[in-house]
């Protein structure tokens, strides 16, 4: 069975040159305190590129930052794309680098989705061709500045999505009977406490504040699912598709809850 070793797709802070902090704009709101554009650095970042409050950002009211995940983008950028060199000692490099970072942070995120595809026994038939578009990832992710400031993520996006959908179908398959198909609705505060969610497709889908104590989502596919505030108490996720770390970070929940494998419980379960 291929490699599900994803270290190099988990975030360093302490080989970037803290371009999430930098790069990325938020907005005044339930999870950041205060507006930032887009290139300015976050009035908490010192100058070794660490954050000054990195302990206390839910008490500062930055949730935000703590369910962010760049899948590994943030050192790649840094070390790889930019040879080391910061925005900090050449401020011509910074707007490119700011620019690049996105890009390269989505194409890791699909490298994750693909990762994980292959390591999925369902998915066997079609593990070749989820190989060559790892590669085709992969090697667009190495690309220059140039090259990754020109590509188009969103088409290379939706090539990729339509091998992750033959995984999903496969993989929800091995569930007997109806699955639930609840791709994309509105499920806001949802009730679905103890509910068999086994092999539903949850693809993009709005769950927000939901109750899902004890419900069993093995084999649902949760990718792009919007999980912030839901409880996932004692829900289990064990063999859930498709799930990042951001999303269960988002999440409210007990250390009971059963998650995959390549994910851990967050510091702020209890």
């Amino acid at each position: 069975m291929p490699s599900s070793d994803r270290s190099q797709l988990r975030a360093d802070c302490a080989n970037c040159f803290g371009l999430c902090c930098v790069a990325l704009p938020f907005t005044r709101s339930a999870d950041f305190t205060f507006d930032k554009q887009a290139g300015e650095p976050c009035r908490n970042l010192r100058g070794d590129n660490r954050c000054s409050i990195h302990a206390d950002l839910r008490e500062k009211g930055l949730a935000g930052c703590t369910v962010y995940d760049c899948f590994g983008a943030g050192q790649r950028v840094s070390q790889a794309t930019f040879g080391g060199t910061s925005w900090r000692d050449d401020p011509a490099v910074a707007g490119r680098m700011f620019a690049v970072f996105p890009v390269v942070r989505q194409l890791h995120e699909l490298l994750w989705y693909l990762t994980e595809s292959l390591t999925l026994p369902p998915a066997k038939a079609i593990h070749a061709e989820l190989a060559r578009m790892l590669n085709e990832t992969e090697r667009l992710a190495r690309g220059d500045a140039d090259a990754l400031r020109e590509l188009d993520v969103a088409g290379h996006r939706a090539k990729v999505n339509v091998l992750l959908l033959q995984v999903s179908d496969v993989v929800r398959a091995t569930v007997p009977g109806k699955k639930k198909n609840l791709r994309g609705k509105d499920l806001i505060g949802a009730d679905f406490q103890g509910a068999d969610l086994r092999g539903a497709s949850l693809r993009g889908t709005y769950l927000l504040g939901a109750n899902l104590r004890n419900a069993d989502l093995r084999h649902a596919d949760l990718i792009g699912a919007d999980l912030r505030g839901a409880d996932l108490s004692g829900a289990d996720l064990s063999s859930s598709i498709f799930v990042t770390q951001p999303q269960v970070d988002a999440a409210s929940s007990a250390v009971r809850t059963k998650l995959p494998a390549a994910l851990k419980h967050p510091a702020h379960w209890v």
